[in-house]
């Protein structure tokens, strides 16, 4: 961490301890997410660490017990964006992904939004249509592929990012149907569905199903059709986002690609467990995201070396 603090640019101690929490945030909670950082340039990593960081302990603040939760989210949340208009923050999470929103010139309403769709979490327990959980998802989840563009870097300069964020939004929105599959067991404890009424209905899937099955340790016929679709559905959103990949910086690119490779895994694991999801969280096995990954930093190490080559 230390050395891509330093090919970051980042030589604050103030400011190191907050990316350095970042980062264990991401390497504790964003397994996946965390093996395909390490594939980026160290210079990019700390403003990727600042960025997971922030998204999962506003998270943590809604997924908490207790009366106080709304309360703390609203402080916190309102204490964040009134420090972003100083430009700086008192709390290390903050005052690190502060500090990478302007260094890389993010939009900062990608952040309001963030958290309304946060705020959302807290009273929010169903979604009727898939347009309805769009709504919610552009906030949760596009947004953050489109945080990632200016760090990420373009393959070429001259493509606007009206061409790249589209990509990015469908690949952050398929991130997150992937969890949303894995992790429904764990959302119906919070008393969440995230999987819409529409597609429930249509396969005779209730929530009374749903506890059913967590009881039982296994998915019903019903369930595993409705699964079967979900899952049809979240693989053709990575076909659509996948050729926005060849759009991004050299150096990005082998990142992006472990990514959606490590992904797609927890898919192809949900349906090699016969879609029983409630039996436990549904995992990539160690030796094969370690084979993913070393494949993907092969091609890392020979892109960075391609684009130093590259004449100015």
């Amino acid at each position: 961490m230390r050395r891509a603090l330093l090919a970051a640019g980042i030589t604050s101690r103030h400011l190191a301890e907050g990316y350095q929490l970042c980062r264990r945030l991401n390497a504790m909670h964003g397994k996946t997410y965390y093996l395909a950082t390490l594939l980026l340039p160290p210079a990019k990593r700390p403003y990727v660490h600042a960025l997971y960081g922030f998204a999962r302990y506003a998270d943590d603040i809604v997924d908490g017990f207790g009366a106080d939760r709304t309360a703390r989210f609203e402080a916190w949340s309102a204490e964040f964006l009134a420090d972003l208009e100083l430009g700086t923050s008192a709390h290390p999470v903050c005052r690190a992904v502060i500090d990478t929103i302007g260094r890389w010139d993010i939009e900062h309403s990608y952040f309001a939004d963030f958290l309304g769709a946060m705020r959302s979490d807290l009273t929010t327990t169903g979604y009727q249509t898939h347009d309805d959980l769009a709504a919610y998802m552009w906030g949760s989840a596009a947004v953050i592929g489109l945080e990632m563009l200016p760090i990420l870097g373009r393959a070429d300069t001259s493509i606007g990012r009206e061409v790249l964020e589209p990509y990015a939004a469908d690949l952050g929105i398929a991130f997150q149907l992937t969890n949303f599959l894995r992790d429904i067991a764990e959302d119906l404890a919070r008393g969440r569905v995230y999987l819409p009424q529409e597609s429930l209905s249509a396969f005779g899937v209730d929530r009374d199903r749903l506890r059913r099955a967590v009881r039982a340790g296994a998915a019903d016929e019903p369930i595993r059709n409705l699964l079967a679709a979900e899952i049809a559905r979240t693989r053709d959103l990575y076909l659509r986002a996948v050729p926005g990949i060849e759009l991004v910086h050299v150096a990005s690119q082998d990142c992006l690609r472990t990514a959606v490779a490590l992904y797609s895994r927890i898919l192809d694991e949900i349906e090699a467990a016969d879609y029983n999801v409630f039996r436990g969280r549904v995992t990539v096995p160690i030796a094969r995201r370690v084979g993913v990954a070393a494949h993907g930093l092969a091609g890392a190490l020979v892109a960075r070396h391609y684009d130093q080559a590259l004449p100015m």
